[in-house]
């Protein structure tokens, strides 16, 4: 057995600790096994490497790709003849010799399945070439829940690789969570989106229609560059692909969502644009801005008796874009907004802004929520700061 699986153990409860923090990260310069001096070191310095190089396949979930791409890493962390990686239904990995019994490993592993209890057993085999004479079978266990198990085999019963190779499924067992919960945030942020678009007003969308109509036969040009804009609109608003989108490709679903809306009330809506064209490339959460700026037009117009004045700015902060949404209207009580933002708004009173509000927060960070100023009477000013760059957020 390597001097790496000797480690294992060791080096891997502190791994967990971690969450596996640590092994998604890179230093500026990373260590070279000539810059560490004895065994243990180099040892220690191996494990992490190789742990480091085996996450990010895991991080993807337990399938036979990705089982395929984190087999030989864990089998080289374990220092044994073969490793072995199932599901409930079958092998999705084999890395090593003696292949051969890969035939009968789900037989082996029922009871880990079952029990979510590992189990050692020796390995009967006619051929004398075949290193493989013991195994040892461990269950990978996420909420539990038993996905599948990690078989280990050596030529020889061993203590410490059974120890190691509970370890090593612990690890493993750590970054399929982490799969999970990167799938659980894919979902609930699907799902917000989701709400976002049945929001989409059924009276808004029949009010447009009834504007586009009423031109036909007075300004049938204008009618015919309002439809586009309907259907550019709603093109973009239920749009099947991505998470993220552009600054630009906001904006302009604003601009088409606001020439419906002047198209209805024409001079009584007056709106201010201004946009820093350095920050139109920045990516930032799909339908992020839409709803503040139909806030903007529901309170700025709403008891306003001549006009409504609504400013939209997207200016550049250095490593961030700004960008503010105010409206002149009616305002709302702080009281009242804080009770939104904690979700006890009711069904339908302020879901566009507690949704915007959390899904910022879960991309970017508490930091990044929105931030209101308001009162009764005084209108209302939303500002959101979105970072330039961020792992992960890119738009489509």
């Amino acid at each position: 057995m390597s001097p790496a699986a000797l480690a294992v153990s060791t080096v891997l409860a502190a791994l967990l600790l971690a969450g596996g923090y640590l092994l998604g990260r890179r230093t500026a310069r990373p260590a070279r096994p000539s810059d560490v001096g004895t065994p243990v070191e180099h040892a220690t310095f191996e494990t992490l490497h190789t742990a480091s190089l085996a996450a990010p396949p895991l991080r993807a979930g337990l399938t036979r790709e990705s089982a395929a791409k984190a087999a030989g890493r864990l089998r080289s962390l374990l220092g044994t003849d073969a490793l072995c990686l199932t599901d409930r239904e079958g092998v999705l990995a084999w890395d090593g010799g003696g292949e051969h019994h890969g035939e009968g490993v789900m037989e082996r592993v029922v009871g880990v399945l079952d029990s979510g209890r590992g189990t050692a057993f020796p390995v009967g085999c006619g051929d004398l070439d075949c290193a493989l004479r013991w195994g040892v079978a461990v269950p990978l266990t996420v909420d539990h829940r038993v996905l599948g198990t990690l078989v280990a085999y050596a030529p020889r019963e061993s203590a410490v690789l059974a120890s190691a190779a509970g370890e090593v499924a612990r690890w493993v067992c750590v970054q399929l969570e982490l799969a999970e919960l990167d799938r659980s945030r894919t979902r609930l942020i699907e799902a917000e989106i989701k709400a976002l678009r049945a929001q989409i007003s059924p009276h808004f969308i029949f009010n447009s229609l009834a504007a586009i109509a009423s031109f036909v036969r007075t300004d049938p040009d204008r009618a015919r560059e309002l439809l586009l804009e309907f259907a550019d609109f709603t093109r973009y608003s239920f749009r099947s692909h991505g998470d993220f989108t552009t600054l630009a490709d906001e904006l302009h679903s604003i601009d088409q969502y606001l020439a419906l809306v002047r198209a209805r009330f024409g001079e009584r809506l007056s709106v201010r644009l201004q946009v820093a064209p350095e920050v139109l490339p920045v990516a930032m959460p799909f339908l992020c801005l839409q709803p503040l700026v139909e806030n903007a037009v529901k309170h700025g117009l709403e008891g306003a008796a001549t006009t409504s004045r609504i400013t939209i700015s997207a200016l550049d902060a250095g490593a961030e874009a700004e960008v503010v949404v105010e409206d002149d209207g009616v305002g709302m009580e702080p009281d009242r907004l804080r009770r939104i933002l904690r979700g006890e708004g009711g069904a339908s009173t302020g879901i566009g802004l507690l949704n915007v509000d959390e899904r910022l927060r879960q991309v970017y960070g508490d930091e990044y929520g929105l931030v209101i100023e308001t009162g009764v009477g005084a209108g209302m000013k939303i500002t959101v700061r979105i970072p330039k760059y961020r792992a992960g957020v890119h738009g489509s």
